[in-house]
């Protein structure tokens, strides 16, 4: 089953799509015809953005800011994509945020505000707009997730059991959709040079010397590989062969091995 044919009354719902994979994915889609809906907290990078690739693509392009951790604000995106005439028939769950360091030095109120962005936010949507393609029987969901749902994260505890959550909740409701003709698929990326890991408070350099150049991707790359994976109806899409191998290593990996050496090199755990 492949992407959905473009439609002038629908729609791909992009989320965290004012930058970084975000921004490439909606890139992908309006590329391949299909109109897209930008979501995030940013009016002005969305609307520069929306203006491009109506340019470049010729396709209907709407901007919708919203706040995802605002559980009204998420519960009004249906009634404001219907009021645009619209329906969503691809959903990509991208937005998404990490928090560095340990539990107990935490702000509470920032790691509850990952918590309902990384999981929240994608359950929320899922129930919000799945309906809409059940009853269509046409329709794809693309949920962004991270190597790191493959093993627990000491120094990134919330961010990584985010992410393990993303990625057990998408195989879940991938056999849920399948029946109606509604595919779900996982995009995992490793380190990708989006200033992600500069917001979490990662040192760039420090992230460079942990993990070799040779598991890094594009964001360019990243999208691609997320697109052209949820075309082919994929449950789960590693980019590049080093991040697939890595995956499976920590996912096999004993966790009283692999968890103290990853505490000792982790820059969360650096006062830890």
């Amino acid at each position: 089953m492949s992407l959905p044919a473009p439609r002038p009354d629908r729609t791909c719902l992009v989320t965290g799509a004012s930058s970084g994979i975000g921004e490439e994915i909606a890139g992908l889609l309006a590329a391949r015809g299909l109109g897209v809906t930008l979501v995030a907290r940013s009016e002005t990078k969305l609307l520069e953005l929306a203006g491009g690739l109506a340019a470049r693509h010729g396709v209907r392009v709407e901007v919708l800011p919203t706040d995802l951790t605002d559980s009204d604000a998420r519960s009004a995106l249906p009634g404001r994509v219907a009021e645009l005439g619209l329906e969503v028939n691809v959903l990509v769950n991208n937005a998404g945020f990490s928090t560095l360091g340990t539990v107990y030095r935490a702000d509470p109120d920032r790691e509850i505000a990952m918590v309902r962005t990384d999981v929240e936010a994608v359950v929320h949507l899922c129930a919000l707009f799945t309906p809409g393609m059940v009853e269509r029987r046409s329709g794809c969901v693309l949920n962004v997730a991270s190597t790191a749902a493959f093993q627990p994260i000491p120094g990134q505890a919330g961010y990584g059991a985010s992410k393990a959550f993303v990625l057990s909740y998408t195989h879940a409701i991938r056999v849920e959709l399948r029946p109606h003709g509604v595919t779900a698929t996982v995009l995992c990326p490793g380190p990708v040079d989006t200033g992600f890991g500069e917001a979490a408070g990662f040192d760039p350099e420090e992230v460079a010397t942990l993990m070799p150049q040779f598991f890094w991707e594009s964001a360019a790359d990243v999208a691609k590989a997320g697109v052209d994976g949820m075309d082919a109806n994929r449950a789960v899409v590693i980019p590049g062969l080093p991040n697939r191998v890595s995956a499976r290593a920590a996912w096999l990996s004993p966790r009283r091995v692999l968890l103290p050496m990853l505490a000792k090199v982790h820059p969360g755990m650096r006062d830890g």
